[in-house]
């Protein structure tokens, strides 16, 4: 079988652009970054409230869908707390470098999402969370000092 000058050409008009763009957009399996070597941040405000939020969105989405609360505020606090610790290790900024224990992570994220999901779909929240949560939020309000006027 013999190999024409046609055929030379349009292995020509193949590989060459292959090999270019190789070149161009820099193909290199060698040259990436490994993320797990990097330092992790701690989650900022900005961080947390975007999870809080997400989370939140899940629990009035799942609840409108017929799912019960139980099962919907575990999967929207588990994966508040994966991301939680996979992008941020773990970290709070606010904490310093102290990481918390998962447990605490848990009832930390659970208590967030199911607070920010009461202002947007406060249905979707069983009463006695509901009660629960507005109870702790009451008790952990700072007391404020009334000044009385003095008489002139």
């Amino acid at each position: 079988m013999k190999f024409g000058l046609k055929s030379l050409k349009l292995f020509k008009v193949l590989i060459y652009p292959i090999c270019l763009s190789g070149f161009i957009l820099d193909i290199n399996l060698f040259n990436q970054d490994i993320n797990a070597n990097q330092k992790l941040k701690p989650a900022i405000e900005e961080d947390l409230y975007l999870y809080r939020g997400m989370g939140a969105s899940y629990l009035c989405i799942a609840s409108k869908a017929g799912i019960e609360f139980e099962k919907a505020i575990g999967v929207a606090t588990a994966t508040y707390v994966q991301v939680l610790e996979g992008k941020h290790g773990g970290l709070i900024k606010e904490l310093g470098d102290k990481k918390l224990e998962r447990e605490k992570l848990f009832a930390g994220a659970n208590f967030q999402i199911v607070e920010t999901a009461l202002k947007y779909c406060p249905e979707s929240i069983p009463e006695d969370v509901t009660k629960t949560v507005n109870k702790i939020l009451i008790d952990n309000q700072p007391v404020k000092k009334n000044k009385k006027n003095k008489k002139k």
